[in-house]
């Protein structure tokens, strides 16, 4: 891209209240380039990593910002299982905004995943065997 084709903002600080008054830390944009740097390695190895949001100095405006930087993509899977967990997939594909609940709503843990399907998504084998068994049982009735 040539230099000139980059847009230029200029900001005059006396007009903006700054990123303290905000309530950013400045974290988040960081937070953004290890998420593209993730992404590099899931598409180069295959390697799915995950980020603890709540282990970082994240203010809830940093949060913020980076749900909102990230945007909500077109698959979002819940599941309930001792408080619900929700899986959304950001505008960025391979990028998941992963929530979980306690048995009383409170958020417990909050990552981004870098991965083609979370984990918590894929089917367990012996979960598929109790399916096969249904499915076998389905199949012997239309007889």
């Amino acid at each position: 891209m040539p230099l000139d084709a980059i847009p230029v903002v200029v900001i005059n600080a006396s007009e903006n209240s700054s990123a303290a008054d905000s309530g950013l830390s400045g974290n988040a944009p960081v937070l953004l380039r290890e998420i593209a740097e993730l992404a590099q390695r899931l598409l180069a190895s295959d390697e799915a990593s995950a980020i603890d949001l709540r282990a970082l100095p994240l203010t809830p405006a940093d949060l913020d910002w980076l749900r909102e930087a990230l945007g909500q993509g077109q698959v979002v899977a819940t599941l309930q299982a001792e408080g619900e967990s929700t899986l959304s997939e950001t505008v960025c594909p391979g990028v998941w905004w992963v929530t979980h609940h306690n048995e009383k709503g409170a958020v417990a843990s909050e990552f981004i995943e870098v991965t083609y399907v979370p984990e918590l998504l894929k089917a367990h084998p012996d979960d598929v065997k109790i399916g096969l068994e249904h499915l076998e049982m389905l199949i012997s009735d239309l007889s």
